[in-house]
């Protein structure tokens, strides 16, 4: 499944109508989706003044901040949020949002397990957290344990130290760089999640792996640049605001034909297992030349 920028399409979840003002979301990932289980992915927006009631979910929910300043209140703080932030609610956190700037936010939401609207997109409403001045992100700070910060430099293999990392990328987990690919750990079990991961990935020109399948479901939304992918056959061309979904078993691929870096959000639902995670095509290919030989 691929979705463009311009099919984006805003609505006020029927369940939240009451208790928001200035908030709508764009639900790319869900249950209409074929074979779309565990995954719940979208883009939120806040406008200006705007507020969510403190509520509770059913499911995971992380988060990546795109556009603008939000504020979201959790039991442990008050944090402001800015573009390149990103954090993680565990099941059943009381939370709220609200937006005391003078321009509209926006961010990239995933909700693991899926939200079912039969049950109200599993969502509850309870009385909030006290009202505190908020605090930004710092990752040596317990009270945002559960936040990080990325930047598009971050994913640079040369700018990498530790005094980079203490401060704007995060503590918890290392940059890993394969053959013209860099990844960013964001969400994961480290920042407290448990049914799924959040992180960005980075084409160099002329960088991409070969044809592979995962036993879980992968969501990519292109934040700059563009690639060339295929899902199970079919070739696509995605640039900065699409978004692609790739479910159990889809054979996809992705290359970066430009002589500019691509950057993208890419999540995983559910976690991935300790082990095979990946099946690349070439593996079984080169097994089945190996059985003709006798």
């Amino acid at each position: 499944m691929v979705l463009r920028a311009d099919d984006a399409r805003y609505d006020v979840p029927s369940e939240m109508a009451d208790h928001v003002s200035g908030y709508a979301r764009w639900s790319m990932i869900d249950h209409t989706i074929p074979g779309a289980v565990h995954t719940g992915f979208g883009v939120s927006r806040l406008d200006a003044g705007g507020r969510v009631d403190a509520h509770v979910h059913s499911f995971e929910e992380s988060f990546y901040v795109l556009d603008g300043s939000v504020i979201v209140e959790t039991p442990e703080a008050t944090v402001e949020l800015v573009p390149g932030d990103y954090g993680m609610v565990p099941i059943g956190l009381p939370h709220a949002w609200r937006n005391e700037s003078g321009q509209d936010a926006s961010w990239a939401d995933l909700m693991t397990p899926q939200p079912r609207p039969w049950f109200d997109g599993d969502t509850y409403f309870v009385p909030g957290p006290p009202e505190q001045k908020p605090i930004p992100v710092d990752p040596r700070d317990p009270r945002t344990r559960s936040f990080g910060h990325i930047a598009p430099e971050n994913m640079d293999p040369g700018q990498q130290s530790q005094n980079l990392l203490a401060v704007s990328a995060s503590m918890r987990t290392a940059l890993l760089v394969y053959t013209g690919i860099t990844v960013k750990m964001m969400s994961d079990t480290d920042l407290g999640a448990q049914l799924s991961t959040m992180f960005m990935v980075q084409y160099d020109p002329r960088g991409g792996p070969g044809f592979h399948d995962h036993p879980l479901e992968e969501t990519y939304y292109i934040l700059d640049g563009e690639v060339e992918a295929w899902f199970d056959g079919e070739q696509y061309l995605l640039k900065a605001g699409d978004v692609a979904f790739a479910g159990v078993g889809a054979v996809h691929a992705f290359n970066n034909a430009t002589e500019t870096t691509v950057r993208w959000l890419e999540t995983q639902a559910p976690g991935p297992p300790a082990r095979h995670s990946y099946r690349f095509a070439r593996d079984w290919d080169y097994l089945t030349e190996r059985l003709g030989e006798g």
